[in-house]
């Protein structure tokens, strides 16, 4: 049943039999399609549906999208998930991963603007009609409306009806003309409307008077005239009921309904005040609500009856009560049958949840005042929430029961710790599992638990010693982290896919968080497995991303990069249900290719991550986009750029599951740093407590490198005469430490800076020895090329140094694996600045490289570059990342652009040009 009942909100209706002809209205909606929206803004009962079913009835090729709205549409994500459903129902060909994003609590601009760009792509004129718009118009609705229809592309229209005028920017849009308004005194009838209409409506002929009258009376508002008509049948006194006829509008419809009531059978009238609890009708429902065996009888009858009953679907199964006469049945029940209210709202939540409508079994037991049985329900609802990643929706449901109830509710309170610690509030995320550990131990006095026995709540202790690994994680406490992992993994059962890759998760974690990164990899691989063995494949996949970066700390940025390749491919072929994972490994990649200088393929990367974000839901992980993007910025030498990227980073960074192994705000001063913002990066040092006395931690190296970079720019700038000294005194544990846990890309960084500090210090022999470390300690140090080149004039004169190059006369002496080594990494020196342009020069104006003219382009010149070198042509495709066709390609765009043939030749020309210095290979 629950495929009929989701059509009923995108179905148009038909008119109805008798509709009157309203030709002056249904011309000023044509003329809607000028504008980005018309308005239909009247109170209840002024035809607004019926008008909108007329206009779209009329010959023509219009597609159109129609969503019926309710109270239950206030929540964002049942109102962007029922927008994008109407959009897809009535264009089947925009993109099925909007319904993906709208159900999975994405942000409402996130899931508009994803709607916005797929509105663009589809071709031909679009309408969506959004009745009934007021009720579910709210604070959390209206700043994605509003954007939706500001950026509206100009074949796409939107008609909202509504009973108030909504909270838009309506008088910006009236006065660019873009609004089309019909209301309240265009929707009276006219005495000639009224006469045709009453002509075919009423029971008995009325005189020209009498309309007139009922006209007045009514001031044309067309409920009023229907209640009317339906009120004179079977009387004889017409002139009396006519005359007698007065009041203002609520009066009117209490008047109208108490006769109408009246004049009904007590099995019609009954029928009519208990079926009043539910928003949609259909016969089986209303015989279990109503206590009947002929409701799907009675409702046709009802129907043919006019008692304002409107049909949902074309088979006639489910019916709506009109709204304004639903509101006065309502009253009326309660104010006659009070205690019979929740009975019947009972009834319905038994009836849809056995008919697995779960959110409307929910919302009738909420409304039955039974939070026991909501509780039940929504625990029931829980492998569904999870599948389809409804957080949006399980909060919404929490936020409805009572707090003693959650509480009470072991797997409820789990949820509710869960949303507490996406939120960042890690005391708030311990009360919540005391509360739900406590409750699991509680035992009831008359020995029958109240839960629902389903999965999670036998899986319930392992999940909880995940969760509180998760918040040891985030606070920094790596054995409370790995005791609750552990404790996790003893708990859960061994077909618990999902439990104990969750712990081996966190076991892995709290060995990253030492520092062991590479038995935090073994362990996190395991996990992975475990995941995808439990039917997890957006975090199996995602998960290769925390497997990328512990390859890049161990020293194997080239590994990472496969890894990630694999991954992006594999989710890519999955399509939406990993739109998340797919963004995050993108991401990543990003950081990859800027750190080797492949900026056009690191933007490439960010750009489908940011499309893709727009279509997934917003996770813990989504900050990092922001970081990649300062990255690259840092990279092409837009610090302002770059800075905003890391605010926008920083305020979306919660502490949760992953070790802050590089913090944003060291991010930043690190930039800072290279551009001589020396008070900037001091505050934050000051900030931070940072001590080169301290004992080295592994989840303060990125800092106290960071710290290093400060001092060392200090020196350089005559600030700290001692500046060297101490950041030598700095680096030489974390180099201990490092070479103790197997961290080689840590200390190839160690060993970089180290080689700074003594060269700093006029020690020029031992600077070449500590850099030929730096380069060989990994067995990938081109993945580092930026490392080295975003230290700026200083790290390129001791490459060029290493590389054999010692007294700058370019005859490239050096034939050891470091000058080999040191070749290839300013092979990836690009003529964009390195980190800001400032402190650190960039490579294309360092010495022995000029500015390229401008018929080469940046990947033409990195590969004559490393044609200038001993380098075969397969190891020029490897330095690159790029295959041996594409290299080809490229050397040969080169060769047409110097008009030679040979690549001897090309070196020549290109020393002719200046774009190479003399023998630099």
């Amino acid at each position: 049943m629950a495929r009929p009942l989701v059509a009923t909100k995108l179905y148009v209706p038909r008119p109805r039999r008798g509709v009157v002809s309203r030709p002056r209205l249904l011309d000023r909606l044509t003329d809607g399609a000028q504008g980005r929206l018309i308005l239909l803004s009247a109170p209840a009962g002024f035809g607004k549906t019926t008008l909108l079913a007329s206009w779209l009835a009329q010959p023509g090729d219009r597609r159109v999208a129609w969503l019926s709205l309710d109270s239950s549409d206030r929540d964002p994500v049942s109102f962007w998930s029922a927008v994008v459903t109407a959009v897809r129902h009535a264009a089947p060909a925009v993109d099925a991963g909007l319904t993906d994003l709208a159900q999975g609590g994405a942000e409402a601009d996130t899931v508009v603007t994803a709607l916005l760009n797929a509105l663009a792509e589809h071709p031909g004129e679009l309408w969506l009609v959004l009745d009934d718009y007021h009720l579910a118009e709210g604070p959390a609705i209206t700043p994605g409306a509003t954007l939706l229809l500001e950026h509206l592309p100009p074949h796409v229209h939107v008609v909202l009806s509504t009973r108030a005028d909504p909270d838009l920017p309506l008088a910006r849009w009236r006065a660019r003309g873009e609004l089309v308004e019909v209301r309240a005194a265009d929707l009276r009838f006219t005495s000639s409307e009224a006469n045709a209409y009453l002509d075919e409506a009423a029971p008995v002929r009325l005189t020209d008077e009498q309309v007139r009258a009922l006209e007045n009376r009514t001031e044309g508002w067309i409920a009023a005239l229907q209640l009317a008509a339906v009120s004179l049948q079977g009387r004889d006194d017409v002139e009396a009921f006519i005359t007698g006829f007065a009041g203002d509008d609520r009066y009117v419809v209490d008047y109208l309904v108490e006769e109408v009531l009246a004049h009904q059978p007590a099995p019609v009238r009954e029928f009519l005040l208990h079926s009043a609890v539910l928003n949609r009708l259909t016969g089986p429902l209303c015989d279990a609500v109503v206590g009947r065996d002929d409701a799907a009888t009675m409702l046709r009858t009802l129907e043919r009856a006019n008692l304002f009953l409107v049909a949902l679907d074309d088979r006639r199964e489910w019916f709506r009560y009109h709204q304004l006469f639903a509101d006065v049945l309502r009253a009326r029940l309660l104010a006659e049958q009070p205690d019979l209210v929740p009975v019947l709202h009972r009834r319905a939540s038994d009836w849809c949840a056995h008919h697995g409508l779960a959110d409307e079994a929910i919302a009738h037991a909420l409304a039955a005042g039974d939070a026991d049985r909501a509780a039940t329900l929504v625990e029931l609802a829980v492998p569904e929430i999870r599948r389809h990643r409804q957080e949006a929706k399980m909060r919404g449901w929490l936020d409805a029961l009572p707090d003693d109830t959650v509480q009470r509710s072991p797997v409820l309170g789990m949820f509710a710790a869960a949303l507490l610690l996406a939120a960042g509030d890690l005391d708030g995320t311990v009360l919540r599992l005391d509360d739900a550990e406590r409750a699991l131990r509680t035992e009831p006095a008359d020995g029958e638990r109240p839960w629902a026995d389903t999965v999670e709540l036998r899986t319930l202790p392992a999940t909880f010693a995940m969760y509180r690994a998760s918040v040891a994680q985030a606070r920094g406490d790596v054995e409370g982290t790995q005791a609750h992992a552990r404790r996790a993994l003893d708990l859960a059962r061994p077909d618990d896919h999902l439990a104990r890759g969750g712990a081996q998760g966190f076991l892995a974690m709290a060995a990253w968080a030492r520092g062991d990164v590479v038995p935090a990899f073994e362990t996190f691989r395991d996990a992975v497995s475990s995941l995808r063995a439990g039917g997890d494949l957006v975090d199996g996949l995602g998960g290769t991303v925390v497997l990328a970066d512990l390859s890049r700390a161990a020293g194997r940025p080239v590994r990472a990069h496969e890894l990630g390749d694999r991954a992006l491919r594999e989710a890519e072929d999955l399509g939406a249900p990993v739109t998340r994972a797919a963004a995050e490994l993108h991401v990543v990649l990003a950081e990859l290719d800027t750190e080797v200088g492949e900026l056009d393929r690191a933007r490439a990367h960010l750009e489908a991550a940011s499309t893709l974000t727009e279509r997934a839901p917003v996770t813990e992980s989504h900050y990092r986009l922001f970081v990649a993007q300062a990255l690259l910025a840092a990279a092409e030498g837009a610090l302002a750029a770059a800075l905003r990227h890391l605010d926008r980073a920083e305020s979306l960074h919660r502490p949760g599951f992953f070790p802050d192994v590089r913090p944003v705000p060291a991010v930043r001063t690190r930039l800072q740093v290279a551009a001589g913002d020396f008070a900037a990066a001091g505050r934050w040092a000051h900030g931070r407590d940072l001590s080169p006395t301290a004992a080295p931690q592994f989840l303060r190296e990125y800092d106290d490198l960071t710290l290093v970079r400060l001092l060392l720019a200090q020196h350089r700038a005559h600030l700290e005469p001692d500046a060297a000294d101490r950041a030598l005194a700095l680096l030489e544990p974390l180099r201990e430490a490092a070479t103790a846990s197997g961290r080689a890309g840590s200390l190839v960084e160690i060993r970089l800076l180290t080689a700074l500090a003594h060269d700093a210090q006029g020690r020029r022999a031992e600077a070449l020895r500590c850099l030929a470390d730096a380069l060989a300690v990994a067995p990938e140090p081109e993945g580092f090329a930026r490392l080295f080149l975003d230290e700026g004039a200083p790290a390129l004169g001791l490459l060029r140094a290493v590389d054999g190059d010692r007294d700058g006369d370019g005859d490239g002496d050096g034939d050891g694996a470091a000058g080999r080594q040191a070749r290839r990494v300013l092979a990836t020196a690009t003529t964009t600045t390195t980190t800001t342009g400032t402190a650190a020069a960039p490579p294309a104006t360092a010495p022995g490289i000029r500015q390229p003219v401008e018929a080469l382009s940046e990947r033409e010149l990195e590969v004559l570059r490393l044609l200038d070198t001993e380098l075969s042509g397969p190891e020029i495709a490897r330095a690159l990342f790029i295959s041996p066709n594409t290299l080809r390609t490229h050397t040969k765009h080169v060769f047409t652009k110097l008009g030679v043939t040979s690549r001897r030749a090309a070196v020549a020309r290109a020393r002719e040009r200046g774009l190479l210095g003399p023998g630099t290979g």
